[in-house]
C-alpha cells in the first residue's frame, strides 16, 4: 500500500484525484503501476485501476491476470471494479472505502456479485486513515 500511496501522491502535481494503484504477480513481483491521470492526459478511463492493469497485463503478455493482486488507495469505482473483474484479478486490496461511489462493498458490489463468472476477494482497510486523508485534503482545496 506504501507504494500506492507514493505513486497517488505523484497525481497531485497534475491536479488528479490522488488515487494510486499496482498489480502485484502471485510471486509478488510487481506487474504495473498506475496513478489518476484523467487531467493529465484528458482520458475519462485514466483511472489508477485501469492504467495498472493495462500494464500488468503487457508486463505478462495476457490480460488475463489469474492469481494476481490489485492494490489500490481507494475502493475501486463501477469501470475499475467491472475491469477487476473481468481481468480475473484474485485479490483487491484497498485503503479507504468510498461510500458515494466504491463498487466492491460500500454502494455496489460488483467483484462480489453471484451473477459474476468471476468474483474477486476483497481486502479493505488498509492504511485507511493515511488514503482517506490524502483524498480529503485533495477535496478541501478544491471547494
Amino acid at each position: 500500500m506504501g507504494l500506492a500511496l507514493h505513486e497517488a501522491s505523484h497525481a497531485l502535481a497534475t491536479g488528479d484525484v490522488p488515487i494510486g494503484a499496482l498489480v502485484v504477480g502471485p510471486d509478488g513481483r510487481l506487474l504495473g503501476l498506475g496513478r489518476n491521470r484523467r487531467e493529465e492526459i484528458g482520458d475519462p478511463t485514466a483511472h489508477a485501476e485501469v492504467l495498472a492493469l493495462r500494464q500488468a497485463a503487457a508486463t505478462l503478455g495476457s490480460w488475463r491476470l489469474e492469481g494476481c493482486t490489485l492494490v489500490v488507495t481507494l475502493e475501486p469505482c463501477a469501470m475499475c471494479a467491472g475491469a477487476t473483474t473481468l481481468a480475473r484479478v484474485e485479490r483487491l486490496v484497498l485503503g479507504a472505502w468510498d461510500p458515494k461511489a466504491g463498487a466492491c462493498g460500500s454502494v455496489w458490489d460488483i467483484v462480489r456479485d453471484r451473477r459474476n463468472p468471476h468474483r474477486v476477494e476483497v481486502i479493505g482497510g488498509i492504511r485507511d486513515v493515511e488514503c482517506g486523508d490524502l483524498i480529503r485534503e485533495f477535496f478541501e482545496t478544491q471547494r
